[in-house]
């Protein structure tokens, strides 16, 4: 399937001047930044049906896997096999976000066919690969749970108002055209005090202007929207959220974002 030729405005502000990006473009995906709010995103995605099918991640990720490690030179590979060995010291997924966010009901949307989440989460899910949804529905509802298959920023406004725990977006939000109605939607559902967890790549990290068109964080046309700290803290507040970084002693060292989006306890149950 070919890019559509058709550009879409910032996501962030909704302006029409957008700057193109032509050393980050490849084949016919092109890459802009808003000259209102500086914004940089995929001028041409993909609609959500070729997501639900001819571009779901189970059918891009190991090409993309396979392409990454080719153009990896010497120091990028052994910053990689440093990222692996240190995984060895770290709590395990379940055990450090419980403490980021608690027990209960924790939505994971974009969360693939894996479930994360064993007691005391109930693991629930969104997922927008048909596919990879049925095989997480099937895990969950063995834990209490459920996956429900659909685009994301429209699924969510399908679940209970002030219902979950906690909403994990661990390395989503760039996937998704429609982020801010994303966000809202998750801050519709969350209960009051409840968490959520972001995971997104830095485009303002050191690797990505030293790398250019090699940066890892540059994926097409599965990343949609590139995030600094400054824009996703911008996004957060605009959805109603408190935003707080738990990476912030790194952040300009580091590929990712981290953060957590907190939903104000004075709020209508």
């Amino acid at each position: 399937m070919n890019a559509p030729q058709t550009y879409r405005p910032c996501p962030a502000c909704e302006q029409t001047d957008v700057t193109d990006l032509a050393h980050l473009a490849r084949d016919t995906w092109r890459i802009g930044m808003c000259t209102a709010c500086d914004f940089v995103f995929l001028r041409n995605p993909v609609e959500y049906e070729a997501l639900e099918e001819e571009y779901s991640w189970e059918k891009t990720y190991r090409a993309e896997g396979a392409k990454r490690r080719k153009h990896r030179g010497p120091i990028k590979r052994f910053a990689h096999n440093m990222r692996m060995f240190s995984r060895r010291f770290r709590d395990d997924p379940q055990t450090k976000y419980l403490k980021l966010l608690g027990p209960g009901k924790i939505l994971d949307v974009g969360c693939g066919e894996v479930v994360r989440w064993s007691a005391p989460f109930i693991p629930y899910g969104i997922e927008i690969s048909k596919t990879l949804s049925a095989r997480a529905d099937e895990k969950m509802r063995a834990l209490g749970g459920e996956c429900f298959q659909g685009a994301g920023a429209e699924r969510i406004f399908t679940l209970p108002e002030n219902h979950f725990d906690s909403v994990m977006m661990h390395s989503y939000l760039e996937h998704e055209v429609h982020y801010r109605e994303l966000l809202a939607g998750c801050f519709r559902c969350l209960k009051p005090g409840s968490k959520a967890f972001v995971r997104v790549p830095n485009y303002s990290s050191i690797n990505r202007r030293l790398s250019g068109g090699k940066w890892p964080g540059l994926r097409y046309p599965d990343h949609v929207s590139y995030f600094t700290p400054d824009t996703l803290r911008a996004a957060a507040n605009e959805a109603g959220f408190e935003f707080k970084l738990t990476n912030k002693a790194t952040i300009w060292l580091d590929d990712n974002i981290q953060a957590l989006l907190i939903k104000p306890q004075d709020q209508p149950t």
